[in-house]
This record gives structure tokens, C-alpha cells and sequence, in this order.
């Protein structure tokens, strides 16, 4: 049988994912939270106990359960895949990435899950954990010292699209490629730290609604 990873799993959709599963004949070994989502209740828990998965999320997480604590750097195998843990705060301080290989195809990274760090025509808002300019500052280096440093041609698939609160223009399109994003995105086009920060915290959309609640379920035993 082989492995599957479930990453970002909202409520609700936890059968879909157990039945996506089975139709490969792939048993889920790890469930991921790119970090304590505040827009949107969790599956994730939900389905590791389904599942008898580890429910994993970053070690940063203020949480009031158990978990699978990941840090920077970490890998998780899953038959032939290859998944590199990238810790990327700045939407969150728990936020992360997964860098995803393939070992059949190419020891080269085979595409880039961002959460809500890094977005198609946009990214992450910094203003839902602590202090909007810090965490834009943490941001901006996440950004530019861990994501924009990977080849341009890695395609990437992050955790919103328009109409979500995380982020201001972002575009309906699912995925897009580290290079495209470096040309058109025009928050990645603000190489100065400082403007950038201006910038992004001038920007900022309404909270999301019910964003407290949320965040106390997503977090709580």
C-alpha cells in the first residue's frame, strides 16, 4: 500500500480525503496544518484520528493538545515522496511551507505548497498573531530568504485564491510558478524591506469574521 500526506484539511472535508485515499490504495500517514488557521475551522485533527495519523503541525503553534511538532528543515518521506518542512513566519509565527519531491521523477523539488505565506498575486497578511509591523518584517525575510531563493521554473500551490480574506488581489488561478510570481506579483516586486512593510500594512482587508472563535477551536484539546 502506498503513503499519503493531507495538508490544510478543512472541516468537513475529512471523508473526501480518507475516500481519495482509498481509491489509490494509499493509507494517510501524516495530516499537516500549515499553521493554526484563523479563517477557517480544522478537519485536520479529525482525520488523523481517523486515520491513525500523525497530526502534525510547527512547533511555534500555541496549542493546548499533543501533536507531531515539526521545525525548520525537517523531512517527511512518504513512500517516494520527499516533503522538506520550511519554517516561514510572517503570516503566523507557526507558518510553514513543504517543499514536495518526487524521488521517481528527479531528485530536483517537484513543486511548493505555501499556505498563507506566499499567494498568487499576493501574500500572506501579517496581522493575525502579534504586532502587524513585526510580523511583516518576518515576513518579507521568509519571503526572500527561504521561498524566492528556489529555482524559478517550481511550480507552487498556496492555501487561498480571490474572495479569501488572508490576502489583498489575489488572483482566482490555483498555482503559479516562483518566476511568474517574481515578475507580476507586485508585492514581490518590493525588494526594499521597508517598503515593503508600508506597504503591506497599509493594504490590509477586514478581519475575518468569527476569527477568534476559530482560532480558540483550532487551537484547543
Amino acid at each position: 500500500m502506498g503513503k499519503a500526506v493531507a495538508v490544510d484539511v478543512v472541516a468537513g472535508q475529512e471523508d473526501w480525503f480518507v475516500e481519495s485515499a482509498d481509491k489509490v490504495k494509499g493509507a494517510i500517514t501524516h495530516v499537516i496544518d500549515t499553521h493554526v488557521h484563523a479563517d477557517h475551522y480544522s478537519g485536520g485533527r479529525k482525520l488523523a484520528q481517523l486515520t491513525g495519523a500523525h497530526y502534525c503541525l510547527h512547533q511555534n503553534a500555541r496549542i493546548n493538545f499533543p501533536c507531531l511538532q515539526l521545525y525548520d528543515n525537517d523531512i517527511i518521506e512518504a513512500g517516494n515522496v520527499r516533503i522538506e518542512v520550511l519554517h516561514t513566519p510572517g503570516h503566523t509565527q507557526d507558518s510553514i511551507c513543504l517543499l514536495v519531491t518526487d524521488g521517481r521523477r528527479s531528485s530536483e523539488p517537484w513543486f511548493l505548497l505555501t499556505g498563507d505565506t506566499l499567494l498568487v498575486g499576493g501574500v500572506g497578511r501579517p496581522d493575525l498573531d502579534r504586532e502587524a509591523h513585526e510580523m511583516a518584517g518576518e515576513l518579507f525575510d521568509s519571503l526572500h530568504n527561504k521561498l524566492l531563493i528556489l529555482p524559478d521554473h517550481l511550480e507552487f500551490f498556496p492555501g487561498h485564491q480571490a474572495g479569501s480574506a488572508v490576502g489583498p488581489g489575489l488572483s482566482g488561478k490555483p498555482n503559479s510558478t516562483l518566476g511568474f510570481e517574481k515578475r507580476n506579483n507586485p508585492l514581490l516586486k518590493v525588494m526594499d524591506k521597508e517598503q515593503f512593510i508600508r506597504r503591506i500594512t497599509s493594504h490590509l482587508p477586514p478581519r475575518p469574521a468569527e476569527m477568534d472563535q476559530i482560532v480558540l477551536i483550532n487551537s484547543a484539546a
